[in-house]
């Protein structure tokens, strides 16, 4: 005899199998943007019970609704508790998108944001570059960025500790304003919306 309930144990179950796959990756979102395990704990948890009272039939793409979920809670906590305190890889390349109310902010970080990317375009080659906004911005993990770079993953950990190093040390060469106009918007999008195919095919293009 079958419980009447067995539906939507099932669909527990499913959703603990995805959350359980996809908890170490949400972890690492969430530390990033807090610098505090203890605080990254806690994110990951309230993006469990978010996911728990989601219609998960609608979602199409879990990892990428988890890790946008994930994101914006991290971001919520580090600007209500103002206790954000980036140890960035490079000088000044972000990793979240600031979404304070207060105006002043918001274009501070702005701001931030256009110098630091183009701090990436006057520095790093493009590969280099895929290889550093992939791993350090968006914390791709080695694996796919050298399937996608077609490299070793050895070789493209030594192309991201190359580019934090060039990125303290090399001279500046001058950059096309429509160049750095398309690299700033194709980030600000990814960031924003989790979807990072077209900032991901933009850099790639640029390696070929």
């Amino acid at each position: 005899m079958h419980s009447t309930h067995s539906p939507s144990i099932k669909a527990l179950e499913d959703a603990v199998s995805v959350f359980t796959a996809l908890r170490p990756r949400l972890l690492r979102i969430a530390y990033r943007t807090l610098g505090s395990r203890t605080e990254a704990e806690d994110v990951v948890q309230d993006a469990w019970l978010r996911w728990q009272n989601t219609d998960r039939a609608r979602v199409l793409d879990p990892p990428a609704f988890l890790a946008r979920t994930t994101a914006h809670l991290a971001l919520n906590v580090a600007q209500s508790a103002r206790s954000r305190h980036e140890t960035d890889a490079g000088p000044g390349v972000p990793r979240t998108i600031d979404t304070s109310p207060d105006p002043l902010a918001r274009a501070e970080r702005a701001e931030a944001l256009e110098l630091a990317l183009r701090l990436l375009l006057e520095k790093l080659s493009p590969t280099e570059r895929a290889a550093y906004v992939l791993r350090i911005a968006f914390d791709y993990p080695y694996s796919q960025i050298a399937h996608s770079l077609q490299l070793s993953q050895v070789n493209t950990r030594q192309i991201v500790s190359r580019a934090h190093k060039r990125l303290f040390v090399e001279r500046s060469k001058p950059v096309s304003t429509l160049e750095h106009r398309r690299l700033l918007t194709a980030f600000v999008a990814a960031a924003h919306s989790g979807n990072l195919a077209g900032l991901e095919h933009l850099l790639l293009t640029l390696t070929a």
